[in-house]
């Protein structure tokens, strides 16, 4: 049972943590040790997601599982490899907010493969709750909350309740992590020039072992690491893996594919595509990590705004250059309402001018090649 005092103590905290504009490494870490205050707990990991394809992006640990990788790619092919009503995709398009293990299966915690497989058996959590974080239809983080030994006290309805209610308010907090991170400079340890041009390729043998790999693959994996908490780096690629296998099948018409800004600052795309021999053989798979271009990046900045569909039209339409005039006229309203659409786009992007909202979604990583002409592919002619 939780204390109404203390849920409402902790429900005012995270609502202050959510808009103090914190990156993320520091919004999650409050929103965990707020979180624990009302809903005790041994262990927790925090995900992120591409909102488009709900494909992991980063993991970050705490308590218990801090430290403790070894299984990480077990994970990723457990969450994305199979089709769990607790997963975070299925919780996302059950727009379910909150799930506790022992609630869904009635007590039955090893009808599920992800606990019988991997949580029971290597860290000995009995059960565990889930908070999507998402506002709509975008998925943009997740929160796994685990107790420890067979004779935990389960999750309660009061208290899987009571984290369902803050989805909204937590998703707010990662866009604003989000944004923060556009704006800040890269994080370079060693000159710019070490970092690899063009795609790394791995291949992926059906035992999931990586069996070749191009040449600065690793450099490319070890950009993926999410701050000091930071789960396995690898664990993007293996949760791709999974999918690719489900996408091969047929299982799900979604493609296995994320964008995720790495630790020097740098946006990257990661595809994965199942592969199959001569002979008929299936369950290997290619995965390319390179850096993303322009068209497949401002999409989620300009959504990370918060913005409405026809906000959206309008910032699209401002990065283009399209006068005011021009825009009304395009949406068959009035200059005066392109104005308000404007200043509301300002007050949520937190720019004061068309100049500063273009430098904003422009940021960092194409921000000295701006003068560079697009190709039809949208990346910059001058790269080689």
């Amino acid at each position: 049972m939780v204390s109404s005092l203390t849920t409402e103590r902790v429900r005012r905290d995270v609502e202050v943590v959510a808009h103090a504009g914190l990156g993320l490494d520091e919004f999650f870490a409050e929103t965990v040790e707020s979180l624990r205050r009302a809903v005790p707990v041994d262990a927790a990991c925090v995900a992120t997601f591409d909102p488009k394809t709900q494909m992991l992006t980063s993991a970050r640990k705490y308590g218990d599982l801090l430290g403790q990788d070894q299984r990480d790619p077990d994970f990723g092919l457990l969450e994305y490899g199979g089709c769990e009503p607790s997963s975070y995709r299925e919780l996302a398009s059950r727009k379910c907010d909150a799930v506790g293990m022992n609630l869904l299966t009635r007590g039955q915690v090893k009808r599920s493969e992800r606990m019988s497989q991997l949580m029971i058996p290597e860290y000995c959590f009995h059960d565990e709750a889930r908070l999507s974080i998402r506002d709509g239809d975008r998925l943009w983080a997740g929160i796994a909350m685990f107790r420890s030994g067979a004779g935990c006290r389960p999750f309660d309805e009061d208290e899987i309740g009571f984290l369902a209610s803050l989805s909204r308010t937590l998703a707010h907090g990662v866009r604003i992590g989000l944004l923060s991170s556009v704006v800040t400079e890269p994080v370079v340890t060693e000159p710019r020039t070490s970092i690899m041009h063009g795609p790394a390729v791995l291949i992926i043998d059906r035992d999931n072992e990586i069996v070749q790999m191009s040449a600065g693959s690793e450099e490319r994996i070890d950009d993926l690491a999410a701050g000091p908490n930071s789960a396995s780096a690898v664990n993007p690629v293996f949760g791709l893996i999974g999918a690719a296998r489900r996408y091969g099948a047929g299982e799900t018409d979604v493609p296995p594919r994320l964008r995720v800004r790495g630790k020097s600052g740098m946006w990257l795309v990661i595809n994965a595509s199942p592969l199959s021999s001569a002979d008929g053989r299936v369950g290997e798979v290619v995965v390319t990590i390179e850096e993303a271009r322009p068209p497949e990046i401002i999409p989620l900045v300009v959504e990370a705004f918060g913005l409405t569909a026809r906000e959206r039209d309008v910032t699209q339409m401002v990065l283009q250059n399209v006068a005011t005039k021009d825009i009304a006229a395009a949406l068959h309203v009035s200059a005066y309402t392109v104005q308000d659409h404007l200043k509301s786009i300002f007050d949520k992007a937190g720019v004061r001018s068309r100049r500063e909202l273009i430098a904003r979604v422009y940021f960092d990583q194409y921000a000295n090649r701006l003068g560079d002409t697009l190709t039809p592919s949208g990346w910059f002619a001058s790269e080689e």
